[in-house]
């Protein structure tokens, strides 16, 4: 191969490369982020471990028109004394604030007179430092509050604070449930989003009680929190709610069925039916009939609560029996009213299908909270994953419609409104992709390839054209082909 064909091979393979692989990405130093329409966290990488050597985060963060910014810093950790290579910086059309490093004296809240900041953290060689954690939201929200803020940070015994999106995956624990109350040195936001009280994607106004403490805090894994168990403490707190969290599950008019059902054999047929399915049955749970993960059809569990109502959460076991090891991992929720079709509970931020954390064993509840509630009569538990076998007990919670609390629209999608799919009662038969199975499509790795494609195509055409056009142009030519210096026919291009 010439020197030339080396070149030409170097410059096909640098364009048709994914651009991850010829450069970093933009913001290699930044960490967690979460952001929504008026409110967001972020860290720099590694934090709360150190963060990396020769890196650079740069983000502009965003509030809508009409508001300004409110940052507020809950961790600064930066090695340098003097902001030279390793810094936090903000900056907006007309001011600037910082560079901060070091043991510097830090706001711990700045006051934008802006909607709009750019936040630039920077490290050059160091050995050690956290390097930063901070929130932000809009100038409604003037109770903001960091996702490190603890209960026992406060003295009043009442108060409301504003929670930013983005708190659920920052490093800290948290001991207690809804029910019970929470060990007072829980993270506060960390312990809403547990509660139900808020969704990560959104953060939210958080209002709470404290009280004299508890002899033992019980823990339990909710809306992707886990919640650990706790010892003695002097106070706790709980949160105040809208009341809409009773149990649907054994209200009378309650029905339950499923798409199917297992009969196993152990000496004599045992059924695993549907109407086992209630959480507060201490036999078996309902079984499908088939563990294979390779069904055409999903299996689903459905209750009807008899009337249309409103649906805030939901908690799950699975077989609760230690000889049957059956728990569903994952799923979906579908719902409908009378004469409607069947909708998919969606995402708030992304408008797609959500896919719930289910059971990591046979045992321990889960529970998972809709925000926005469901209103709607019908509901199905779709399994995406499973251990062996699906198995599922369930336990509804929310309350009967009354007068001021109907106000969500099915067939809408917005902050206030439960996302809804088109696809008729036929989709949930239909395979979905597991929630464990990768669906994507590098986008880069594919367009590239076809522009080039597309170059070569019209190169070829351009080429032909002009071999038509010379031959048009010829004196010496003819209407018979022209021929080679052997005689032979010259092919045609």
């Amino acid at each position: 191969m010439g020197p030339g064909a080396r070149r030409l091979l170097a410059v096909l393979l640098v364009v048709c490369a994914p651009a991850r692989l010829r450069a970093g990405e933009p913001g290699d130093g930044c960490g967690h982020i979460v952001t929504y329409q008026d409110s967001g966290t972020m860290t720099s990488k590694n934090y709360p471990g150190t963060y990396p050597n020769h890196t650079v985060c740069e983000k502009t963060l965003r509030v809508p028109k009409g508001k300004t910014l409110i940052l507020r810093l809950g961790d600064l950790d930066i090695e340098s004394q003097t902001c030279a290579s390793d810094y936090l910086l903000f900056t907006s059309n007309s001011d600037q604030y910082g560079p901060y490093c070091g043991s510097m004296a830090v706001p711990k809240e700045l006051l934008l007179n802006t909607n709009e900041v750019t936040v630039r953290f920077a490290s050059g060689s160091h050995i050690s430092g956290r390097g930063f954690l901070l929130t932000y939201a809009s100038s409604d929200h003037p109770d903001l509050i960091t996702c490190l803020e603890r209960a026992n940070h406060y003295l009043k015994t009442e108060y409301s604070k504003f929670c930013p999106a983005g708190c659920r995956d920052i490093a800290g624990d948290i001991s207690g449930n809804l029910v019970d109350g929470y060990r007072d040195t829980s993270l506060l936001c960390k312990a809403a989003i547990h509660a139900g009280i808020i969704a990560d994607e959104l953060g939210g106004q958080i209002s709470v009680l404290q009280r004299k403490g508890i002899s033992r805090y019980e823990g339990i894994l909710a809306n992707g929190v886990l919640s650990r168990d706790g010892s003695l403490s002097d106070k706790r707190f709980l949160f105040t709610s809208n009341g809409c969290s009773r149990s649907l599950s054994l209200e009378p008019d309650t029905q339950i069925r499923a798409s199917w059902q297992w009969v196993s054999e152990m000496g004599e047929q045992i059924h695993w039916s549907p109407d086992q399915a209630q959480l507060q049955d201490q036999d078996l749970s309902w079984a499908a009939g088939d563990g294979g993960k390779n069904r055409k059809q999903r299996e689903w569990l459905e209750t009807d609560l008899g009337e249309k109502k409103k649906i805030t959460g939901i908690m799950t076991t699975g077989s609760t029996q230690s000889n049957f090891n059956f728990y569903v991992k994952s799923f979906v929720m579908k719902f409908k009213n009378n004469n409607s079709k069947w909708r998919s509970y969606k995402g708030i931020a992304n408008n797609k299908e959500k896919v719930f954390q289910g059971n990591s064993n046979f045992r321990d509840p889960v529970r998972n909270n809709f925000i926005p509630p469901i209103v709607a009569r019908y509901i199905r538990v779709v399994p995406q994953t499973w251990h062996q076998r699906i198995a599922l007990n369930v336990e509804l919670f929310g309350c009967q419609i009354t007068q001021g609390n109907d106000s969500l629209v099915l067939n809408k999608t917005s902050p206030n409104t439960v996302g809804s799919s088109e696809r008729e009662d036929e989709t949930i038969t239909k395979s979905i992709p597991s929630a464990e199975i990768p669906t994507g499509i590098n986008v880069t790795a594919v367009a590239l390839p076809l522009v080039l494609f597309g170059l070569l195509v019209a190169g070829m055409g351009i080429f032909a054209a002009l071999r038509k056009k010379k031959k048009k142009g010829n004196p010496y030519g003819s209407a018979k082909a022209q021929k080679t210096d052997d005689g032979k026919p010259c092919p045609r291009v």
